[in-house]
């Protein structure tokens, strides 16, 4: 591997005064509910509404006032996700086998009740965030999902993400942000009670209020800044790849971006490429200094490197712009998502296509993928037996009970045996 440009790779770490400041956050709201909800909503965000609670009046108007265009697009975006989701959905079957004579085992897949959603609006009102938590949990047949949203700083709401909400499924919108928000959702306050999972993207402080209440309630993945790596021969467009590059660097001054080029010579004119883009960008004060520190480009020996420069970094999105992608596509293993062939960007998967955006960054690609219809069913087991097969499990049960020391649960199979054992012996019916 050759280095053309240097770059780091920021990693989700929690840090130390940040997880401090979160700790005391919330054990405040945990003690004083309500009340340091409102006050934190007022310190950080000049927000302090009679109920942060949206009423159907309050909702109707917001959604009023988006423009008919606004609204049929986010309907198409969100009819997208919706499709997709029931797709991914009718993949999840109950399942019953029968393990060996008299054994019947199977497993189910249950909802959980309650979700909470966090859909972001710090440096962009991101309302497309909002189909990608909630239209899933919807689609699995969750029961109420309590959706927050932080205020516009110092008055209101922004109205896209409010008709958003509403369309994909919400069925409480509270406008409040941050860490009062996650806790408001997963400790219960006021007429809310706790959600059994947490999800969506936020800031470092949402982030890390997310990690401290994961085992109070569940959650999706723990996000950092966003990521794109990009895999180019010389069949590439560098000007296209460029652009897709400086998409993801306009997000977050600490965006990640990786380009594994097959040529030195395409190395250097996407690097001029980048260069020239960025002098234009209107969001070039963010995407020159995410490009600066976090965008990486260089070039692999051979396709086989390639790959293995592209798992090591573990993207949360992965662009494929060569001219066989199939060799590809049968040997990356880490990514978020993949984007296959130059006629899919990575804002696709954002904004409309119909897959998910809430993806693992810092390498978790390595052991988890994104959020899906999935990530809000339980897989439950259960198990079934006959009279016989319970006296035959039961006689191996009792022996490695008793090899571990377990009397009381060797104890539990024996008397089965027992029950069950003798000829003509009745006994209770098992459960069918």
């Amino acid at each position: 591997m050759k280095i053309i440009k240097p770059g780091g790779h920021r990693l989700f770490e929690t840090e130390p005064e940040t997880s401090r400041y979160v700790a005391r956050m919330l054990e405040k709201l945990r003690r004083r509910g309500m009340d340091a909800v409102r006050q934190y909503s007022r310190e950080f965000d000049q927000w302090s509404p009679a109920s942060f609670e949206l009423s159907p009046r309050q909702i109707r108007e917001a959604i009023a006032q988006c423009p008919p265009q606004l609204v049929a697009d986010t309907a198409f975006c969100q009819d997208n996700v919706r499709r997709f989701a029931r797709a991914q959905l009718k993949t999840l079957q109950p399942l019953v086998v029968k393990s060996q004579p008299g054994v019947w085992l199977g497993h189910r897949h249950i909802p959980v009740q309650r979700v909470g959603s966090y859909v972001p609006g710090g440096r962009y009102p991101m309302f497309g965030s909002a189909q990608m938590s909630i239209i899933p949990a919807k689609v699995a047949g969750v029961e109420t999902v309590i959706a927050c949203t932080p205020p516009v700083r110092g008055g209101g709401y922004y109205p896209a993400t409010i008709n958003a909400m509403k369309q994909a499924g919400a069925d409480r919108i509270f406008v409040l942000g941050g860490v009062p928000a996650m806790a408001l959702m997963a400790f219960g306050m006021g007429e809310v009670e706790p959600v059994d999972i947490l999800c969506g993207a936020g800031n470092k402080f949402v982030a890390e209020a997310k990690r401290q209440l994961y085992g109070r309630c569940g959650i999706d993945l723990l996000a950092g800044p966003t990521e794109i790596a990009i895999i180019a021969d010389d069949s590439a467009d560098p000007a296209l790849v460029a652009c897709d590059l400086l998409g993801q660097a306009e997000h977050d001054p600490n965006s990640g971006q990786l380009c594994v080029c097959l040529s030195e010579a395409f190395a250097r004119e996407t690097l001029r490429e980048v260069r020239r883009q960025l002098a234009v960008l209107p969001t070039r004060d963010i995407a020159r200094l995410s490009w600066r520190d976090y965008g990486q480009l260089c070039v692999a020996a051979d396709r086989e490197e390639a790959v293995r420069i592209s798992d090591d970094y573990a993207p949360e999105h992965l662009e494929l712009h060569v001219a066989d992608p199939g060799y590809y596509f049968f040997r990356l293993r880490n990514y978020g998502s993949l984007f296959i062939g130059e006629e899919t960007t990575v804002a696709y998967g954002d904004k409309s296509i119909g897959t998910n955006h809430i993806l693992p960054t810092s390498r978790a690609a390595r052991y988890t993928g994104g959020v899906w219809v999935g990530k809000f069913l339980k897989t439950v087991t259960y198990q079934r037996m006959t009279r016989a097969a319970s006296r035959r499990i039961g006689a191996v049960t009792a022996r490695q009970c008793d090899v571990e020391r377990m009397a009381a649960h060797a104890i539990t199979a024996r008397v089965r045996v027992e029950r069950y054992g003798g000829a003509g012996r009745r006994g209770k019916r098992s459960p069918r």
